[in-house]
């Protein structure tokens, strides 16, 4: 499903633009060798989440592409699941491969995300800023959408 979506602020904490202490690089950077011990080498993506809202649509998780359990990836919280989805990204008449970041709401004690807002790992799209406008392909075996 084709959607459209709006760029949106994160908290930082993915990429570390935050200052948090505990997660001086970002947390991307700390889980990268722990999804890439699984079999998911995320390392060509951006160290960090694009946050998009996808109003008025929501979603609900169907079959994800990726799935982890228990990640022990950092000493300040309990270990989380991981949930990945396929995901194009579509700006400025370029398409973009990535994944949808979805840590696991019954999981994730810090910094949850609205039930409209998607992180997105893709590679560095330039130009991009808070407030665009972009279209997002969502892959509905993966993750139902629909509208709220």
């Amino acid at each position: 499903m084709k959607i459209q979506a709006k760029v949106i602020p994160g908290f930082g904490v993915a990429s570390g633009k935050n200052g948090d202490q505990r997660y001086p690089k970002g947390t991307i950077s700390q889980q990268l060798p722990h999804f890439e011990a699984r079999g998911l080498d995320l390392t060509s993506y951006f160290k960090g989440t694009l946050n998009v809202d996808i109003t008025p649509y929501s979603y609900k998780i169907g079959n994800p592409k990726h799935f982890f359990e228990q990640v022990n990836w950092s000493d300040h919280i309990a270990p989380e699941n991981f949930y990945f989805f396929d995901i194009t990204l579509f700006y400025k008449n370029e398409a973009y491969e990535g994944l949808i970041y979805m840590p696991d709401p019954k999981t994730k004690e810090e910094h949850v995300q609205m039930p409209t807002t998607l992180e997105l790992m893709l590679p560095k799209v330039n130009g991009l800023q808070y407030g665009d406008k972009i279209f997002v392909l969502v892959n509905e075996k993966q993750l139902k959408v629909s509208k709220i």
